[in-house]
């Protein structure tokens, strides 16, 4: 532990050093971290429910993971693999192909971060179909890039006063029951584009998260995603799962998309993959990720063999501790705690989704209204208690739940005490 440093020390450096554009949700400065708890530079402990965003879904420096990261920095730290490429890069390509749903031969090309997989799905699904139209939803996250957030559909803070926006990309609205928003309201928004603004054979792809993240934790409907599988079939479009919040066993499967009966061509992936390193990747059908010419895929930092060597060791504690069926068990007690907290706080207006990427929503009891204000309330709290939450939603009244899959037992009913004793000092 550093003793030496404060927070308040830190952040008023901070202030004075970095960018007021990249925001922050506290002033915790973190010293140490293992599984599910950090440590501040002051030794405050802390339950860590964001996994820093469901990056670390195998948990804070995980001993298997550093062991493969420590090996590899023993060898190699990079050479760039369009240059001198090495095993671990193909080995872990020839996973994730077997792994992504979709009984049809695969291809995978790994970059950095979300965003950069997102740009090269729409790059690859542009060039395989000849076309440019692009069609997303509302509420959604696909990350802060031009196209990032020409993609995203929240206006505040992604795309606010950062100008026009990238062409041809249309939004639709995106289901969610609590808002009185049909699977049947979702696809008459594409109809209604197709009548009026776009041709449907200037698309080249409809991208969707099979749960928006930042969005508010709303699964897409099972009829919803088939219906989207349906459209694309027709009209020779390209299906986009962008799965970097939900990949990597934090919804109970492998990927989210296990979950529908059919499969995108290309799925987006990140977060999650390597235990807390950047790496991210796109797999689709060979075909369309051969569609490029050689040289128009790739970045000097793409695959880098740290990472890679961390990402394949995640797949290993993956499957070697059954996080997929610990994300179920983990998510389940989660919704029961919350139903029972539900019974005396009639904020709580929703509770969703699946696996281990739970969220719960907070409206006015009176007249329904989204309340952000209760929200953070309880995230405030929550965090004097020494639990880290994050929020979400186009409202800003949304929880979501993030902890590491491998969260101890006992760490985890600590922290349902704490959130229950949060919400009810939120009420007051």
């Amino acid at each position: 532990m550093t003793t030496a440093l404060k927070n308040a020390e830190v952040a008023r450096r901070r202030t004075d050093a970095i960018s007021r554009g990249v925001g922050v949700q506290t002033e915790i400065y973190v010293d140490r971290a293992l599984n599910a708890e950090v440590w501040d530079i002051e030794g405050n402990r802390y339950i860590d429910f964001a996994a820093g965003i469901a990056v670390v879904n195998t948990g804070h420096c995980h001993p298997r993971v550093m062991a493969a990261v420590t090996e590899q920095m023993s060898r190699f730290t990079h050479t760039c693999h369009q240059v001198l490429p090495y095993e671990s890069y193909v080995r872990l390509a020839e996973r994730l192909n077997a792994a992504v749903p979709g009984d049809f031969p695969k291809k995978t090309v790994f970059v950095t971060t979300g965003a950069e997989a997102v740009e090269n799905a729409i790059k690859v699904a542009r060039i395989a179909t000849n076309r440019n139209a692009i069609i997303a939803f509302g509420g959604a996250f696909h990350g802060r890039t031009m196209m990032g957030m020409s993609l995203t559909g929240k206006v505040d803070p992604y795309k606010k006063g950062f100008g026009a926006m990238m062409p041809d990309v249309y939004h639709v609205p995106f289901p969610q029951d609590v808002h009185g928003i049909s699977t049947d309201d979702a696809m008459a928004g594409i109809t209604k584009l197709f009548k009026a603004d776009l041709d449907p054979s200037r698309v080249a792809a409809i991208i969707f998260e099979p749960v928006q993240g930042e969005g508010g934790f709303y699964p897409a409907p099972k009829e919803l995603v088939r219906a989207i599988r349906a459209l694309c079939d027709e009209h020779g479009i390209v299906m986009i799962a962008d799965e970097v919040q939900t990949g990597f066993a934090r919804t109970g499967h492998m990927f989210a998309m296990e979950g529908y009966g059919v499969a995108a061509d290309i799925t987006t992936m990140a977060k999650g993959l390597a235990g807390g390193l950047p790496l991210a990747a796109l797999t689709g059908k060979a075909a369309l990720m051969d569609a490029s010419h050689a040289g128009g895929l790739g970045g000097t930092y793409g695959g880098n063999p740290i990472g890679i060597a961390a990402a394949n060791a995640v797949l290993d504690v993956i499957e070697d501790e059954r996080l997929c069926a610990r994300a179920n068990e983990l998510g389940g007690r989660l919704k029961q705690r919350l139903e029972a907290i539900r019974s005396t706080t009639p904020e709580i207006t929703d509770i969703r989704g699946p696996g281990f990427m739970v969220a719960v929503e907070f409206a006015n009891p009176t007249n329904h209204v989204p309340d952000a204000g209760f929200t953070q309330r309880v995230r405030i709290e929550a965090q004097k208690r020494g639990l880290i939450l994050l929020t979400c939603g186009v409202y800003g009244n949304v929880i979501r739940f993030l902890a590491p899959i491998t969260i101890p037992d006992a760490h985890f009913v600590e922290a349902m005490d704490i959130l229950e004793a949060s919400v009810a000092a939120a009420r007051g």
